[in-house]
């Protein structure tokens, strides 16, 4: 009992996931659809360690995902796999839908048959972690405490209503069947390896090839932001330690405009670089029910699993930035096949 799946791990936190599990000795099966946001690539590093086997299909496969649990036998499975980019759920919503919350459905009506079969000793190890966002809590005020395990859901866009669903299964599997089911939620990540969809790559990327340097209406809105790895070091601490049909929540204490993440990437880079990439700032129009604020209250999540923060944002934003000028696969072709507003 020390295999787990991963599904979605080809995706820019998955793949961290990943990388933390097969340094703690765990076999790992990733099951990943390969969608836009999902790139073997971001496995490259581990595509021939001995614990490591990737599959690729769809989690609304109920055969497939039936084959792969009586095959490894998990003492976890983590679901990462998602469609992620509020965009696109604004502008097509029905794959939200079909991956988040039918995707959802039936790798918890699979682990819970699994569940089942298992012998007590077995079954008291096993854990469900759905990984989720806190988008689902809605917008904040600026003067507003941050969320919290508490919060009451508030979800204001296709892509949170469907992992809002997601999560309310995920609770509803444990409450009425005893599935041990966790729910975590995050702040916004980054790092390397993300798709160039998101607000830092795009940024880091625009500059980099010239592009425009798209702002929703004046950068005014707020995000907490998390480094990558302190996010999957937190996920982990929920599999290890973390008690079923509880929720804990991972941010990275530091709160920032959108037009301060912009201005400080720019600044790095023109000193690296000597681009004028505040010269390619280009405010657009707003997205459709843009929230203003997220913000994550950790203490909870720092006090039953001893997350910390490891990473401070002006650190990790230098060594992101790094990576994306340095990796000859953040510019390729696929990565920057991205929407500039």
């Amino acid at each position: 009992m020390n295999n787990l799946i991963v599904t979605g791990g080809a995706g820019f936190i998955g793949c961290w996931f990943v990388r933390k599990a097969l340094s703690k000795g765990y076999r790992v099966c990733v099951l990943d659809k390969l969608t836009y946001s999902g790139n073997l690539a971001n496995l490259e590093d581990v595509k021939d360690h001995p614990n490591y086997n990737f599959v690729k299909g769809d989690i609304c496969d109920k055969e497939l995902v039936t084959k792969l649990i009586q095959e490894y036998t998990p003492k976890g499975i983590i679901n990462f796999a998602a469609e992620s980019h509020v965009d696109n759920s604004i502008s097509g919503p029905a794959p939200f839908v079909q991956t988040n919350v039918i995707g959802t459905f039936n790798l918890l009506d699979c682990s819970l048959n699994y569940y089942n079969s298992l012998e007590r000793s077995e079954a008291e190890n096993f854990k469900f972690i759905q990984i989720s966002t806190d988008e689902v809590y809605g917008s904040l005020t600026k003067d507003e405490p941050a969320f919290t395990s508490r919060t009451q859901y508030a979800p204001n866009s296709p892509y949170s209503a469907t992992k809002a669903s997601a999560d309310h299964l995920a609770r509803a599997w444990y409450e009425t069947y005893g599935l041990p089911v966790i729910v975590t939620n995050c702040s916004n990540n980054y790092g390397p390896n993300q798709h160039a969809e998101k607000l830092i790559p795009k940024v880091i990327t625009n500059a980099l090839t010239g592009k425009d340097i798209p702002i929703y209406a004046k950068g005014e809105n707020i995000r907490d932001w998390i480094y990558v790895e302190d996010h999957a070091d937190g996920i982990m601490l929920a599999l290890e330690k973390g008690i079923a049909g509880k929720k804990y929540l991972f941010g990275g204490d530091k709160e920032l405009k959108n037009i301060e993440v912009v201005d400080k990437i720019c600044k790095i880079l023109e000193e690296k670089t000597g681009i004028n990439a505040r010269g390619q700032i280009k405010y657009v129009t707003d997205r459709l029910g843009h929230d203003y604020r997220y913000a994550i209250n950790s203490e909870e999540s720092k006090h039953e699993l001893g997350f910390i923060q490891k990473h401070s944002f002006d650190d990790a934003i230098k060594n992101t930035i790094n990576w994306y000028i340095s990796s000859n696969n953040s510019l390729s072709s696929n990565q920057l096949n991205f929407k500039e507003s």
